[in-house]
C-alpha cells in the first residue's frame, strides 16, 4: 500500500503540532511552575497527536512512528525558532533535512512487499 502524496506527511505534521504543544504545556508547567490546568492541554494535545498517528496511510506502526521521527525532528526545530526564538544553525539544518529526507524515503519508498 503506497500512501497517497501529502497524506502521510499532513497527518505528520498535524501529530507534530499536538506533540509539541503537549509537551511544552507540560515542560511550562513542571519547569516554569505554571498553572496546573496546562495539563489538561497537554493531554488533550497528546492525545491528539496519538491519534493523528493512527491516521496516517502508512500499514505498520513502526513504519509511522519512524517516519515520523523525522518530521517531528523539523517541527521542533521550527518551535526552537518560534517559540525558543533560537535561529537554528547550519548543522540543525541538515540535520532536520537528513531527517526528513529518511521519513520520506521510509514512507514513500518503493516496497516489493507489505
Amino acid at each position: 500500500m503506497t500512501p497517497q502524496p501529502y497524506s502521510a506527511m499532513a497527518w505528520f505534521v498535524l501529530a507534530a503540532v499536538g506533540e509539541l504543544v503537549g509537551c511544552y504545556a507540560l515542560w511550562t508547567w513542571l519547569r516554569d511552575n505554571r498553572s496546573p490546568l496546562l495539563v489538561v492541554l497537554a493531554t488533550a494535545s497528546l492525545l491528539f497527536f496519538a491519534w493523528c498517528l493512527t491516521r496516517t496511510p502508512v500499514q505498520f506502526a513502526g513504519r509511522a512512528f519512524a517516519a515520523y521521527g523525522g518530521v517531528y525532528l523539523v517541527g521542533a526545530l521550527a518551535w526552537m525558532a518560534g517559540v525558543d526564538r533560537i535561529r537554528p544553525d547550519r548543522w540543525d539544518l541538515l540535520g532536520g533535512a537528513l531527517a526528513l529526507l529518511g521519513a520520506l524515503v521510509i514512507v514513500y519508498g518503493p516496497r516489493t512487499s507489505n
